[in-house]
């Protein structure tokens, strides 16, 4: 992106965005103002909570605007809000700017609400900048509140000269379900490390099928930044990679919630010092977390008896350090209090934790994270958080029960985990699309089971790569996949029990075990 690489290797993440803001603040721009978000109201909805992001713009920014009636939203994606009972966010982009952008909502598609205002976060890239030439993008957000529970809405967005709600523009409505007031079955989808192509677009069209109520994206999202190291000198850095990424996922994002966490290859330096304010340009998340301006892929929320928790892994890499103790502890600390928080809810019977890095793999590329080890996995033992669901490695991967480093159970592909008693099974989901990884070990998936002792492997420590010999690596598959979770829940003293299952993008099963616990 325009750092020397002599440089960039002596420099923080805060550090790189520093010199490019001064470096680029000579030649083309002038420091960015505030941009307030989260701005919606009218109707039945009130208005959202605002927050800050620091968005550059340009010397001469730009201003005009063309027919509205000739420019068509895209790139629509759904976020729940801190209690998806009540709370959306409906999200999409224009590709030039347009006038009064809104949102409509409805039960009926012929019966729509008034217009809400939209809000509009502009994100621009100057050339120099990565690969691109100077690239302006609009993201566009409405928060939906008061919504009630379980019921199906109709959408359409859309501006000055283009109304959803005229007949010949119908066909772009959209719909969205919030979550249940009551427990009840339900299904969700995860995987991560995406970007754009043929397999993550596959992979989509088979999430759609699996009707679930919402997908986690366990990071590196879109691979604007295909280099990952969250430094400045990463020179393939294209923005105009996410107008790609969110055509290509709309066809499911439109509908179900996307909660995506961040991946080191969401780190883009420009755009702010902790290299997040192009996610905050084009997400809206939950604002629960512990620090929402520095930390804003960390987040909470409960869907039927389940909880999700959202973790920024980039806090405690060891192996990728770009923002190495970004929260100053203050992640961690946040990350026990919702975990007491939850085992304690009369409410909640399930706690599913995903990020980006993981706590155990054995791919030839990452494998372990020893940072995650070392602040995390103690508080999924000690509050026996049911799944982990990780990225990273573009492989499947997914191991027995662990406690303390140890197997304390073998799971085998349809067995029973009981974390209360047990431990904790960890998931890699990282075969979204991305080019795959590798084993040393031979596969092991479901039909071509080959199980062995032991499996050579590595752990990124505070002082490098430390190699190590695991016994917990249960299925390896290495094609592209993503993971099912099929959630019943049951009467107060029965077993409520989590369905895992790894799909791969032929459709083709390759794991599936349960995970179970006595409701409360």
């Amino acid at each position: 992106m325009g750092v020397p690489q002599r440089l960039a290797e002596r420099m923080s993440m805060a550090e790189q965005h520093e010199y490019l803001r001064a470096r680029f603040s000579r030649r083309t721009m002038i420091r960015g103002g505030a941009v307030t978000l989260g701005a919606v109201a009218g109707g039945a909805f009130v208005p959202g909570a605002t927050a800050q992001a620091a968005v550059p713009t340009r010397t001469a920014p730009r201003t005009e605007t063309v027919d509205g009636a000739l420019v068509a939203p895209f790139g629509r994606h759904l976020a729940f809000g801190t209690d998806p009972r009540t709370e959306i966010t409906v999200s999409w982009q224009v590709p030039v700017a347009v006038r009064r952008p809104f949102i409509r909502i409805g039960a009926h598609p012929w019966d729509l609400s008034r217009r809400i205002d939209a809000e509009v976060r502009t994100l621009y890239t100057p050339a120099g900048v990565g690969a691109s030439a100077d690239h302006t993008q609009y993201y566009v957000h409405a928060r939906l509140t008061h919504l009630k529970p379980g019921r199906t809405y109709y959408y359409g967005v859309g501006h000055q000269g283009f109304d959803p709600a005229e007949p010949h523009l119908l066909g772009t409505l959209g719909t969205f379900t919030t979550a249940p007031a009551h427990k009840t079955p339900f299904t969700f989808t995860a995987f991560g490390d995406e970007g754009v192509g043929y397999h993550g677009l596959a992979n989509n069209s088979l999430l759609l099928g699996q009707n679930p109520a919402f997908h986690l994206h366990a990071g590196d999202i879109a691979y604007a930044d295909p280099s990952g190291s969250g430094k400045t000198s990463d020179t393939g850095f294209d923005s105009r990679v996410w107008d790609q990424f969110l055509a290509q996922t709309e066809s499911v994002a439109k509908s179900v919630p996307w909660m995506p966490a961040y991946g080191n290859h969401d780190m883009e330096a420009w755009y702010a010092p902790h290299g997040y304010g192009g996610e905050e340009a084009r997400w809206t998340l939950p604002d629960n977390g512990p620090d929402k301006h520095n930390l804003p892929g960390v987040y909470s929320f409960v869907y039927g008896n389940t909880a999700v928790i959202s973790l920024d892994a980039n806090d405690v890499s060891f192996e990728i350090p770009a923002n190495l103790g970004l929260s100053g502890g203050t992640q961690t600390k946040w990350l026990e209090a919702q975990l007491k928080k939850y085992r304690a809810a009369k409410d909640v019977d399930f706690v599913v934790v995903f990020f980006h890095h993981c706590a155990y793999c054995t791919s030839t590329s990452h494998a372990s994270e020893g940072g995650v080890r070392q602040e995390w996995v103690p508080l999924f033992e000690k509050y026996t958080v049911d799944l982990v669901i990780n990225g990273h490695n573009h492989q499947y991967e997914r191991t027995d029960v662990i406690k303390a480093g140890a197997v304390t159970k073998t799971l085998p592909i349809g067995g029973t985990a009981y974390p209360e008693t047990e431990g904790v099974v960890y998931v890699t989901a990282g075969a979204a699309g991305r080019s795959l990884y590798s084993f040393t070990a031979p596969l092991s998936y479901e039909g071509h089971v080959s199980d062995v002792e032991s499996v050579a492997s590595f752990v990124n420590t505070k002082d490098g790569r430390q190699n190590e010999t695991v016994t917990w690596s249960r299925v390896r598959y290495l094609d592209y996949s993503f993971l099912r979770v099929d959630v019943t829940p049951a009467a107060k003293g029965r077993t409520a029990t989590l369905t895992v299952r790894g799909i791969a993008e032929t459709g083709e099963q390759v794991d599936h075990f349960t995970v179970a616990r006595r409701a409360k």
